[in-house]
């Protein structure tokens, strides 16, 4: 068990901490919408709704650069790609409010600016959220824009502490984690054992190669199914654990074993694996799949409403910075735990944590 001086005396490192952070930056754009104000489009006779109040705030990557901030690491630099529209420049003010270093962010004018645009419905005691409406590119991302992030990822990667890479797009090759930038990034944790690089990936965790790899139960799922059948074999077998079909990776253990599989295959043939892997769990925290067989480190149970939109990233900046500041890999995934444990408090945002919320989480736990 982590002592709360243990935890003090990591986060007192994070200041001195520098960090990149690779991947899909998305802006996420809330729109408060009042009911009551709802009036008639003269074009059309629908329902014309009425923003009373927005937020905007960087996402996906971006979340995870708002952690690394909130928990006072040092020196942030954001490698990614935006369009030169609006929420391109929302986007860009939100992370030079956070002190980030933006010159790795290319702008494009053939790309849209990711976004996920939340409407927000105003009740009596709170916010709901509506259909959300997305903004994604859907055509490949051009050769050039890959030439100048894999170039600026090999240039930077051995100035900084860590490495976070975020693959937050599903459709391959339409976003900033395309094969030519996975590449790139394996043959960095190739050609950098100690360095710590994070990768989380939401559809082809399985894909990556000599670096950290953290996910969920479903996507371990997934790259498991992908091992054993292939990609066309796993697609196949999605949606057939109906009503009477148990769910193979329900449990703890089975979550274990695909890990396990995952872990074993983070290397070509012949290599002994040496980099860990993460499967967050829920609310049951997560579990350690290194050298040492596979552990488990508890979540931190908190009561009321929760919102775990973005508690996955808040894990991700925990692991990263701790892991760079010294950490053992259990240490890491409990102050993953307990940033996330924060995060999920805070609703209709997508929250961070401060050292002095990961202490006070600490103690609580004890």
């Amino acid at each position: 068990m982590m002592t709360p001086h243990r935890l003090e005396s990591l986060l007192s490192r994070f200041s001195g901490l520098s960090i990149m952070v690779v991947g899909d930056f998305f802006l996420d754009k809330y729109l408060v919408l009042d009911p009551a104000l709802d009036e008639p489009s003269l074009e059309t006779g629908l329902a014309a709704r009425q923003v009373v109040a927005r937020r905007c705030m960087p996402g996906a990557a971006g979340t995870v650069m708002a952690n690394l901030r909130a928990l006072g690491a040092g020196h942030l630099l954001a490698v990614g790609v935006t369009g030169d529209d609006g929420e391109g420049y929302e986007l860009r003010q939100g992370l030079a409010a956070m002190g980030v270093r933006l010159d790795g962010l290319f702008e494009s004018p053939d790309r849209y600016t990711p976004t996920y645009i939340k409407p927000m419905h105003r009740e009596p005691g709170g916010e709901r959220e509506l259909n959300r409406i997305d903004i994604q590119n859907r055509t490949p991302t051009p050769r050039d824009l890959e030439d100048r992030l894999v170039g600026f990822l090999g240039d930077m990667a051995h100035r900084v502490d860590g490495v976070a890479v975020l693959d937050q797009v599903g459709q391959r090759n339409t976003g900033v984690v395309t094969d030519r930038v996975r590449e790139a990034v394996c043959a960095l944790g190739r050609t950098c054992p100690d360095k710590v690089i994070l990768v989380d990936s939401r559809e082809r965790i399985g894909d990556f190669r000599h670096v950290i790899r953290k996910g969920n139960r479903d996507e371990m799922r997934g790259a498991a199914e992908i091992r054993t059948f292939g990609r066309e074999g796993a697609d196949d077998m999605s949606g057939r654990d109906g009503a009477g079909c148990r769910d193979p990776f329900s449990s703890r253990d089975e979550a274990g074993r695909s890990g396990r599989a995952l872990f074993e295959s983070g290397t070509v043939a012949g290599e002994i694996p040496t980099r860990p892997v993460y499967v967050t769990l829920g609310a049951d925290g997560l579990l350690l799949i290194d050298g040492e067989g596979c552990r488990h480190v508890p979540g931190v149970r908190v009561p009321g409403p929760v919102d775990t939109v973005g508690a996955g990233d808040s894990v991700t900046a925990g692991i990263v910075a701790s892991l760079a500041a010294g950490a053992t890999p259990m240490e890491a995934g409990l102050v993953g735990n307990l940033a996330a444990s924060v995060t999920v408090r805070q609703l209709g945002v997508t929250g961070t944590a401060s050292p002095a919320e990961l202490l006070g989480a600490l103690k609580a736990l004890g």
